[in-house]
């Protein structure tokens, strides 16, 4: 699908190009070294901003450039800020004055397209909504801006955070029906099998958030959000960091939502330091007074995480493997995944951690099916709508149904629908334009949902997730053993994590064979598919885990650029 902005941005561009040629008096670029912003860090680029090694102007143009020349083949954006380069000017003549805003003074940012900004449109990948201007911006956002981030972009995702479509038709990961199909780096070709043979990526991206724009050097990190693995997943897909906070951890006021009982924005970056410098920009100076949730962690002092950032981290930690479904090809996890995670566990010995293997959660081994995990699911396809859902979480459904409506109506004037209802009957009657190409089977279930007669099953569909999930989950096993962390071959765990909210970073660390089933045709040279390792622990434990993290990432230091 083409991005009908290249072209302007193209003619801005070159404008810009002549325009500083001009006006220069520097030496020419050959007398100098240039600073380049492909894998440049938010220090290192602070740094360069700080000996005048390089403008916010110059960062600014660099990844514009880069976006012009490779976004027709990779679409990570949904819309580019036209006026990024005006915002750099601002901000360098604050910083020639010696006003610096915040961490972020200068540096670009972009943003998934289900957090509202006032100057791009905010449209959760959804015709619908296409070209929708907020009548206000998201807390992260203002907190972003406040700290001195330049919003260069808004980022592709999967449609409405992937809460469209469902079993038997999914919506494969990073599509949506006003952008199409996002490509991997790694990777960045279609999917040739004829069954799939539809757009969608040889190599996924993961979703429902993206990772793309960042691993490509397109910006210099991104936010993404989480109901369960739309951080982790798609930073595991394209080697990032991502930290899927607290849920409340950060504000998710102004953010298109599936359930605030756990949705979360958090960062995607390259590193661990990046990330962290993130997390405390996002989660602002207070709780905020429009997400009842926030407040429930304490913040560290001056918000500062890179406090946090300690080399020898791992010295001593205990750290629990699960390898019951986790960690065994007998479950879940591929072969590959566990010659990759097997490695990974050796690191972390290496480093001074007390291992304990298996660290197996409770419910997920547990014989009474009332209380396993794995056998309680989440109502999401077309098989599952009321009276047919006995053996599956209401919460998703039930709170998208609560929080979708809400948030439309937040909009006032400036909603294009004003109901879910609305927004279903919209699809269908723009099914000719690509509204529905996977259909809208988890609209259809959230929408029959009563919220009055239907509230005492989700009451208890949410106790019963918060208690697999925690309370005989991820809390029973951390105190049993005395454990800092659980440790997880890439996204594995962040279904489990996701129920009760509960913290998660990931690392980049390995690579493993894309061998889909069925299989690729003879011929096709799959490239290999990244995976990182992530670190999960209970409520509020991001400090803890940043430094496992970051630990981990300095003693492997695995991640490798795209081609």
């Amino acid at each position: 699908m083409k991005r009908p902005w290249l072209p302007v941005l193209a003619a801005l561009l070159a404008a810009t190009i002549l325009t500083v040629h001009a006006q220069s008096g520097r030496a020419p670029a050959a007398a100098r070294k240039p600073f380049t912003v492909v894998e440049a860090t938010i220090p290192e680029m602070r740094e360069a901003l700080a000996a005048r090694r390089v403008t916010s102007r110059e960062l600014v143009r660099q990844y514009l450039t880069r976006i012009a020349t490779h976004e027709d083949k990779l679409h990570a954006a949904l819309a580019v800020n036209p006026r990024a380069l005006d915002e750099a000017d601002v901000l360098d003549r604050e910083r020639a004055r010696g006003r610096l805003r915040g961490p972020l003074h200068g540096i670009p940012i972009a943003l998934k397209d289900n957090i509202q900004t006032t100057d791009m449109p905010t449209t959760g990948g959804a015709l619908a909504f296409d070209g929708l201007i907020p009548p206000y911006e998201a807390t992260l956002t203002v907190n972003l801006r406040a700290s001195g981030a330049i919003i260069i972009a808004k980022t592709a995702m999967t449609e409405l955070a992937n809460w469209v479509a469902g079993p038997p038709t999914p919506m494969p990961a990073n599509y949506s029906a006003l952008g199409g199909f996002t490509y991997n780096p790694y990777d960045p070709r279609r999917d040739p099998r004829d069954a799939t043979f539809d757009g969608r990526p040889a190599l996924t991206t993961g979703g429902s958030s993206s990772g793309v724009g960042t691993t490509a050097s397109f910006w210099a990190a991104n936010i993404g959000t989480e109901t369960s693995g739309s951080i982790l997943n798609p930073a595991s897909q394209t080697m990032l960091v991502g930290i899927k906070p607290t849920v409340g951890r950060i504000s998710r006021h102004g953010v298109i939502p599936i359930t605030a009982d756990q949705d979360t924005p958090g960062p995607m970056a390259r590193t661990v330091t990046d990330a962290a410098i993130l997390l405390g920009v996002l989660e602002g100076g207070a709780p905020d007074p429009n997400d009842p949730a926030t407040g429930r962690c304490t913040y560290p002092p001056a918000r500062d995480y890179t406090r946090f950032l300690n080399r020898n981290g791992l010295r001593g930690a205990r750290i629990g493997i699960p390898r019951a479904f986790f960690g065994r090809p007998a479950g879940g996890v591929p072969t590959g995944q566990q010659r990759v995670m097997d490695e990974a566990v050796a690191v972390v010995r290496q480093q001074g951690a007390v291992v304990i293997d298996p660290a197996d959660i409770p419910s997920t081994i547990d014989p009474d099916p009332r209380n396993n995990f794995l056998l309680w699911g989440i109502c999401a396809g077309a098989t599952e709508g009321k009276g047919r859902d006995e053996n599956c979480s209401s919460v998703l459904k039930y709170g998208m149904k609560r929080d979708f409506n809400a948030w439309l109506r937040s909009l006032g004037t400036a909603a294009p629908v004003k109901t879910l209802t609305d927004l279903r009957e919209w699809n269908v009657a723009h099914q000719r334009a690509g509204a529905l190409k996977y259909g809208q089977a988890a609209l259809d279930i959230s929408d029959e949902m009563n919220l009055e007669s239907d509230r005492a099953r989700y009451e208890a569909d949410r106790a019963r997730d918060i208690w697999l999930g925690a309370t005989h989950g991820i809390d029973e096993v951390l105190t049993a053993q005395r454990l800092d962390a659980l440790m997880f071959p890439g996204s594995s765990g962040a279904a489990i994590a996701a129920r009760p909210g509960y913290p998660t970073v990931i690392v980049p660390f390995g690579m493993v064979a894309n061998a889909p089933t069925p299989p690729f045709p003879p011929g096709f040279d799959a490239k290999a598919s990244p995976l990182g390792i992530s670190f999960a622990g209970t409520a509020c434990s991001e400090p803890r885990l940043i430094e496992l993290a970051y630990a981990f990432e300095q003693a492997t230091a695995r991640r490798v650029p795209p081609p």
